[in-house]
């Protein structure tokens, strides 16, 4: 069995090397049938829908910080669960990343990589992560998947898609199963639509009231929300905007006490530099940084950052407005009642936080944004919900105008300096 296994995992991903060639359409099916199936996992209670729901952009349908998996079903993990949508874009891992459409000689810093921390570069390896996941799935290997696989309900369509011996050779089947939940993922109406009111607004399909139009302006402004710089609005090359830049930063959120695993004070998420992720540990100018990730559907999540501190997006703007004004709202307190700024980073990595605007302004003073920006932002970032009953028609049908389209379209963005 060793032989066959070491085999499997010299033969490039994408090769093909079944018993019947599949097509995509078939793919996508079994795909689909793998992403609800929780046979999948080690408890039998968990499929890939429990955690990322259709109904909720592929996201968790509840407001828990994290999510609750294991063997037994009840072992917390360590952070929010992503949405898989807008994902189709993301480039590999990179340390030194350049953009080809900007200024290609400024190094942006790290940036790519699936997950919060970026450890896995396709869609297979990030499907393959919580298969594995002590808190997640929890399974302890390949064979032990495909064994349960191929007890399971979705047994029929692997053998359809990919021939009647797949489960013959269990290496094969498990990259079988990776590649069927990749070619679903990237399933353009289901996972990338891009059938938000915004997305109808680029088309000239759309107008967006005075809240969110003044709400986008603040979203671009680099003296306001200057959110842009990580997330930006604009078309490129007649291609929509993910609105993020694949980057990552150190915002400093707070430390987040429903997480089980933040009960122990020396314990640390550290984004980057671990502990999911092991490559970059030690790696200090990274600790605490977490990949941006896309705004689309944002307004449909029940928890926010990358440890679900927060719950509303309006206290998510607010927090960014008043993080350093008004510290003493937003941190925990020591016992000699002084702030703990940044109190879910240890002290020799608070110089990585993110400074730009709308942080940076001094304790006491004015906040980059005031309670109705904050409204604006709320509103607009509300238009890029899917779901738009006016959107769309196909963009292929649009002609381009350059990479902005018309007088309306947002203003570019420089790429964020490091």
């Amino acid at each position: 069995m060793g032989h066959v296994c070491a085999a499997a995992e010299q033969t490039p991903f994408y090769a093909n090397s079944f018993e019947k060639a599949p097509s995509a359409a078939a793919l996508s099916e079994t795909g689909r049938a793998l992403f609800f199936d929780k046979s999948l996992s080690a408890s039998g209670k968990l499929s890939c829908a429990s955690c990322h729901d259709p109904a909720h952009a592929f996201a968790p349908p509840n407001a828990l910080a994290v999510q609750r998996g294991g063997a037994d079903g009840r072992r917390s993990g360590l952070r929010a669960v992503p949405s898989l949508e807008y994902t189709q874009n993301i480039p590999a891992f990179t340390e030194h990343f350049f953009d080809d459409e900007g200024d290609d000689g400024i190094d942006q810093g790290p940036a790519g990589g699936r997950t919060w921390d970026g450890r896995a570069n396709q869609a297979h390896d990030q499907a393959r992560l919580p298969l594995f996941s002590a808190f997640e799935m929890a399974n302890t290997s390949e064979s032990a998947v495909v064994a349960r696989l191929r007890q399971g309900r979705s047994s029929m369509q692997l053998r359809k898609t990919f021939g009647a011996g797949i489960f013959e050779d269990p290496g094969l089947a498990f990259k079988a199963i990776l590649l069927a939940l990749e070619t679903f993922q990237q399933s353009p109406a289901e996972f990338y639509p891009y059938t938000s009111k915004y997305d109808a607004w680029l088309r000239h399909e759309a107008t967006l009231s005075q809240s969110e139009r003044r709400g986008l302006a603040d979203f671009n402004d680099p003296a306001k929300g200057n959110c842009a710089r990580c997330h930006p609005s604009g078309m490129r090359a007649g291609a929509f905007p993910q609105f993020t830049d694949f980057g990552y930063s150190s915002i400093g959120a707070p430390r987040n006490l429903a997480i089980p695993a933040n009960a122990d004070r020396r314990f640390y998420d550290l984004g980057l530099c671990g502990p999911l992720r092991t490559d970059l540990a030690g790696v200090g100018k990274y600790c605490g940084a977490f990949r941006t990730p896309t705004l689309r559907n944002v307004a449909t999540r029940g928890a926010f950052m990358h440890n679900g501190v927060f719950h509303r997006l309006e206290d998510v703007l607010r927090f960014y407005a008043e993080r350093d004004t008004q510290p003493e709202k937003w941190y925990s307190r020591a016992a000699d009642g002084s702030v703990r700024k940044f109190d879910d980073l240890p002290a020799r990595y608070q110089i990585n936080v993110d400074m730009q605007t709308p942080f940076g302004r001094l304790p006491g003073g004015q906040p980059a944004l005031s309670d109705q920006d904050i409204q604006d932002l709320a509103a607009f970032l509300n238009t890029l919900t899917d779901g738009y009953q006016n959107c769309c028609v196909s963009p292929t049908n649009i002609p381009r105008r350059g990479p902005y389209w018309g007088a309306n379209s947002p203003t570019p963005v420089a790429p964020r300096s490091k």
